[in-house]
């Protein structure tokens, strides 16, 4: 029988395998990226308000009006951005926005730029619509980007380039200058700028979100895609949108017409009435910048080198500069199995075979959660002579 031999080829991911191995309870899951809590009480009261009172029918594909509108209010209100409710397209989550995007961007023969460490997501959905993904390689400590480096890498076959700000794994943001300069090349080259901009409210430096869409020349050309699981920690809710110039946001309507169609609309009236609790927010991103500083202590006094990161949920320690002589990836499998704790190897956001000496932790989790993890962490690696 047929197979398709991207998806063949995969196996499960290390997400989904991590957390598979800590659903018994016997092992503290630091690896996928989820609060350990329900979520904000006055969200789900509000879903399950509409669910009793509301439609439950199919709502409008491209989303509710009022959740379009509030994300209009919202961004404009938070980033100064002047979209219009109309610009926006609700998706079954981030990842389904990010899918939609590529397929309504990408056509065969097309190359797409891609910085590494990257979501897992964005090669194989580029390859899906024919595409070639090119990675430009990011560098730690600080993971910056290089405009001869991404230059070099742009031919005539060039359409787009994926840009995730705040970047997942590493925690890192780009500098005003850096967003700037991939606007010029963005300009110059003609490029579309697919920005998975999830964890634009989950920053811990006191600035805000500047979004690549606001710089000059990039109106026309950028997407912009959110996700409600990420402002409001409901991952298993499934919100996410895009928004985009009117005619590009046409196209993108139609790529998700074509995948999931519509999400479920008790979640929709629920998110658009959070967009107007900034409190909501406030209260979010004050517990979790406390949860990092609980982990980031813990381990740096562990002994386990922390990377400087000033947003997400996750933190990355560099198990080299640790003392620590073990690939990411042998690391965490030794790490899950010996020690209890599941960690994700920044291998996993690399192309295969590609190798690391970086673990992401997800710091999202109650205190005494995290300081139980780091307390089996470094009698794991004790284990190992470090």
């Amino acid at each position: 029988m047929s197979r398709n031999p991207i998806y063949r080829a995969m196996g499960t991911t290390v997400f989904e395998e991590m957390s598979a191995l800590c659903r018994d309870g016997s092992r503290i899951n630091l690896g996928q990226g989820f609060p350990d809590d329900n979520g904000p009480l006055p969200l789900r009261e509000a879903a399950a308000r509409a669910l009793v009172e509301r439609s439950n029918q199919y709502p409008p594909s491209a989303g509710l009006p009022e959740l379009r509108a509030a994300l209009a209010a919202f961004y404009r209100r938070r980033q100064g951005l002047p979209l219009a409710p109309d610009q926006f397209v609700v998706t079954s989550g981030a990842t389904e926005a990010v899918a939609a995007a590529i397929l309504a961007v990408v056509t065969p023969g097309d190359e797409v730029l891609v910085f590494a460490p990257a979501f897992d997501l964005y090669a194989p959905i580029v390859r899906r619509a024919g595409g070639t993904p090119v990675f430009v390689p990011l560098h730690p400590p600080h993971w910056t980007y290089d405009r001869e480096a991404i230059a070099t890498r742009i031919t005539p076959r060039t359409r787009a380039l994926i840009f995730n700000d705040p970047l997942n794994p590493t925690g890192s943001v780009a500098s005003a200058a850096e967003l700037a300069m991939l606007a010029q090349l963005c300009a110059a080259h003609d490029l579309v700028a697919i920005c998975d901009e999830v964890w634009e409210a989950v920053r811990f430096d006191g600035q805000p979100h500047r979004s690549l869409l606001t710089f000059p020349g990039m109106a026309a050309r950028a997407i912009k895609i959110g996700s409600a699981g990420k402002l409001f920690g409901l991952t298993g809710w499934k919100i996410g949108w895009m928004a985009a110039a009117p005619d590009l946001t046409q196209v993108l309507a139609r790529a998700h017409q074509f995948l999931t169609f519509t999400t479920l609309p008790a979640t929709q009236w629920a998110v658009a009435e959070g967009l107007a609790r900034d409190d909501i927010l406030a209260e979010r991103l004050a517990g979790w910048a406390a949860t990092r500083s609980v982990l980031n202590d813990l381990l740096a006094e562990a002994g386990f080198a922390v990377l400087p990161g000033p947003a997400t949920w996750f933190t990355c320690v560099d198990l080299a500069a640790s003392g620590i002589a073990l690939a990411d990836s042998e690391f965490a499998a030794r790490a899950v199995m010996e020690g209890r704790v599941a960690t994700i190897p920044l291998s996993a956001f690399l192309e295969p075979g590609e190798t690391s000496t970086i673990v992401r932790l997800c710091h999202c989790k109650a205190p005494e959660v995290l300081e139980e993890g780091v307390r089996r962490l470094a009698a794991f690696r004790e284990t190992l002579g470090a």
